[in-house]
C-alpha cells in the first residue's frame, strides 16, 4: 500500500521575502515584490522592472567546503539557501550532519543558469576563449541546482532536475511524491529555483510579446491577473523548496505537517508551442485526473476548496483557466474560491509552481487565502471569485495548485488540510 506523503518544511527566497516567514507576511498583507531592476542594465530595455530577490547574504550558502558562491549561478544560491531553510523547519539539521541515501533531491528549473550563458559568452566574444571560466559548465548546467544542494547537505540518494518551463517545479513534486509512495525514500527535498532576469532573457520574453511593457513607472501595478486590463506577466526570480516526507518517516520523528499531497494531474496539450489551447482541454485533463487520484468530487468540495491559479495576467491563460475551472466544477465554480500569488511575486518561472505550492500549504494551515492584489476591473469574460485585493479568512480544507508552461504542459496538484 502506498504510503501518505506530507509537507514538513518550506524554505523561501522570493521577491516579496527571503525567508517563509516573510513570504507569507507579505503575500497575506497583498505587498508587490516588482520594482525596477537593479542587478542589470535596464536603460535600454523594453521592459525595466521585475522580480528581484533583494538583499541576499550570498557568503550565507557556503554551508562546507564542497559548495562556494562563487561557483554557482544565483539559482543554484537561492536553492541551496532556501533547502536549508526547508530542512531546519522540518525538524532536520542542515549542514550539522549527512542526510544519506534515504533523502532525494528533485527540483525544477525552466531556464537555470541564464545569467551565467550570457555572461561567458560575452566573455568568450570579447576576450576570446582564455577569458571563458573554467567553471562555466558546472556553473550553468541544469542539475547545478539539486547537484549543490546534495553537496551542502550530505544528500545520497536520487538527485536530478526536471525541466517543463513553468511547470517545471510541478513536475519535480511529482517526482518526489511518487519516489515517496514507492518507498524508494522517505524525504524529498523538491521545489525550484530560477534567475533569468538577464538582458537576454527580458529582451527574449518582451519581443515574444509575453510581457507588458506598459507598467514600468508603475511595477507594483504590473501583475494583474484576471482583471480587464491585465497585459501580460512579469518575471521574477528566486527559489521555493518544500520537504516531501512518508507519513511513517513523519511518525518516526514527531515532526508537524503542513499539509498533505494527495493528488496530481499532468497533461499535454499538442496545441501550440508557446500559447495555451483556448478550449483549456488539456488544463482540465490534468485537473481531473488530479480531482480522481484525490478521491474528490468537485461539487462536494467546491464550497471548501481553494486554488492557487497560475494566473499569469495574460489575456489567454487567465482566460482558459477560468474556461477550465468553469468546466471541471460545473455550477459549483462560483463557490471556489481562487487567487493568483503571482499578482504579488511575479512569475518565477520554473519555481513559480513550487511557491505557489507553499502558498497553498501555508494557507491551509493559517487558515487565510492570500489574495489576487491589482484586481480594479472585473473582466466579464473572467467572472469567477478570484479574491481580489485583500487577504480573506477561510477555512478551506482542500487546495489546487495549477501549473501550465510552455510547450503546453499542464500541471494540478492537490493538498489536503491536516
Amino acid at each position: 500500500m502506498a504510503t501518505r506523503v506530507f509537507i514538513t518544511g518550506i524554505g523561501a527566497m522570493t521577491p516579496v521575502g527571503n525567508t517563509r516567514q516573510e513570504f507569507w507576511q507579505s503575500l497575506v498583507a497583498g505587498r508587490s515584490g516588482i520594482a525596477r531592476l537593479e542587478t542589470i542594465d535596464v536603460s535600454d530595455l523594453p521592459i525595466t522592472i521585475g522580480g528581484e530577490v533583494r538583499g541576499v547574504d550570498f557568503t550565507r550558502a557556503d554551508v562546507n567546503d564542497k559548495v562556494s558562491h562563487r561557483k554557482m549561478d544565483r539559482a543554484s544560491i537561492f536553492a541551496v539557501l532556501a533547502a536549508g531553510e526547508a530542512l531546519a523547519d522540518a525538524g532536520f539539521q542542515p549542514g550539522q550532519s549527512d542526510l544519506g541515501e534515504n533523502v532525494a533531491a528533485v527540483i525544477g528549473s525552466g531556464l537555470s543558469g541564464l545569467a551565467t550563458l550570457q555572461q561567458q559568452t560575452e566573455n568568450l566574444l570579447s576576450k576570446g576563449a582564455r577569458g571563458v571560466s573554467a567553471f562555466t559548465i558546472p556553473i550553468l548546467m541544469p542539475n547545478a541546482p539539486p547537484a549543490n544542494i546534495s553537496l551542502a547537505y550530505g544528500i545520497t540518494g536520487p538527485c536530478y532536475s526536471v525541466a517543463s518551463a513553468c511547470s517545471s517545479s510541478g513536475h519535480a513534486m511529482i517526482d518526489a511524491f511518487e519516489m515517496i509512495r514507492r518507498g524508494d525514500v522517505d524525504v524529498v527535498v523538491t521545489g525550484g529555483t530560477e534567475s533569468s532576469l538577464t538582458r537576454l532573457g527580458i529582451s527574449a520574453f518582451a519581443n515574444m510579446r509575453a510581457m507588458t511593457k506598459k507598467f514600468n513607472d508603475r511595477p507594483q501595478a504590473a501583475c494583474r491577473p484576471f482583471e480587464l486590463d491585465r497585459d501580460g506577466f512579469i518575471m521574477s526570480e528566486g527559489a521555493a523548496i518544500l520537504v516531501f516526507e512518508s507519513e511513517e518517516s513523519l511518525s518516526r520523528r514527531g515532526g508537524r505537517a503542513y499539509a498533505e499531497m494527495v493528488g496530481w494531474g499532468t497533461t499535454m496539450d499538442s496545441y501550440h508551442l508557446v500559447q495555451p489551447d483556448p478550449s483549456a482541454k488539456g488544463a482540465i485533463a490534468a485537473m481531473r485526473k488530479c480531482l480522481a487520484m484525490a478521491r474528490w468530487s468537485p461539487a462536494e468540495i467546491a464550497g471548501h476548496t481553494y486554488i492557487n491559479a497560475h494566473g499569469t495576467g495574460t489575456k489567454f491563460n487567465d482566460l482558459m483557466e477560468t474556461v477550465a475551472i468553469k468546466e471541471v466544477f460545473g455550477e459549483s465554480a462560483r463557490r471556489v474560491q481562487i487567487s493568483s500569488t503571482k499578482s504579488e511575486t511575479g512569475h518565477m518561472i520554473g519555481a513559480a509552481c513550487a511557491a505557489e505550492m507553499a502558498a497553498s500549504a501555508l494557507a491551509l494551515q493559517a487558515g487565510v487565502l492570500p489574495p489576487t492584489i491589482n484586481y480594479d476591473t472585473p473582466d466579464p469574460e473572467c467572472d469567477l471569485d478570484y479574491v481580489p485585493n485583500e487577504a480573506r479568512p477561510a477555512s478551506a480544507g482542500f487546495a489546487l495548485n495549477n501549473s501550465f508552461g510552455f510547450g503546453g504542459h499542464n500541471v494540478c496538484l492537490a493538498l489536503k488540510k491536516v
